[in-house]
């Protein structure tokens, strides 16, 4: 194995964070690594979504230590977050509703010298739906085609470390189900993704690894191959 191969794509240690007076994340520790799918789960208000901000630098105030590839990024601007290879698909999926589908598609420059983002034909090929709406206004389109843009424009940027925040959220099961197979074809192409989810069913089968929040912290880590003997508490923390 080399050594770039042993650098997490993600790692925080000690990472707080503040919205204005508000501390929201106390001490937050967790490792992602290349090629890993990692959920987040918790209930609303937790921290999940903070987290995922906090990366992108897009909370108030920042404390402790956050590596991309082993680069240190607390201190970073966002946009020069994102040029490290970070996709951030946030809840409110932020379509230009007056330009189509291909016309949203076609808006991403590539934020990474080093990454080629996905060709249109590519975006095509995996999202089918997409294509046969890609003549439609992105108000015309469903809350899971919506969906699906949301993700295929940071594929177009070359991100290579994506942030997912409640893609499943609301969507029909046909959609969700469309979404569960474009993260197992990402994961085989290599990508490493973040999740933020509230869909326990969705996520569980897809994540590597697993993290729960509660109260700005994370108070449960552990791998797929101990979901079982994890499940008791997860019901207590979650109620799933």
């Amino acid at each position: 194995m080399s050594v770039d191969a042993q650098i997490p794509s993600l790692e925080i240690s000690g990472l707080q964070a503040w919205y204005g007076e508000s501390h929201i994340l106390h001490d937050v520790n967790l490792r992602v690594n290349q090629g890993q799918v990692v959920t987040i789960l918790g209930r609303n208000g937790a921290g999940r979504t903070t987290t995922m901000r906090a990366i992108m630098g897009l909370t108030g105030a920042r404390k402790g230590s956050i590596k991309i590839n082993g680069i240190e990024t607390i201190a970073m601007a966002t946009h020069k977050i994102a040029h490290l290879g970070v996709g951030y698909c946030p809840e409110e999926r932020g379509i230009f509703s007056s330009l189509s589908t291909e016309e949203n598609l076609m808006l991403p420059p590539a934020v990474s010298r080093h990454e080629k983002g996905m060709s249109v034909e590519e975006i095509y090929a995996m999202f089918p739906n997409l294509a046969e709406r890609k003549h439609s206004q992105g108000t015309r389109l469903s809350g899971g085609e919506q969906q699906m843009l949301a993700v295929a424009r940071i594929l177009r940027t070359g991100a290579k470390l994506l942030l997912l925040d409640e893609i499943s959220e609301g969507l029909a099961p046909v959609i969700v189900q469309a979404l569960a197979r474009m993260i197992l074809t990402l994961k085989a192409k290599g990508y490493t993704i973040v999740m933020v989810e509230q869909n326990f069913r969705f996520a569980a089968p897809l994540a590597d690894q697993f993290y729960v929040m509660e109260h700005g912290q994370i108070v449960e880590s552990f791998s797929a191959g101990q979901l079982q003997e994890k499940m008791p508490v997860l019901n207590q923390l979650l109620g799933v």
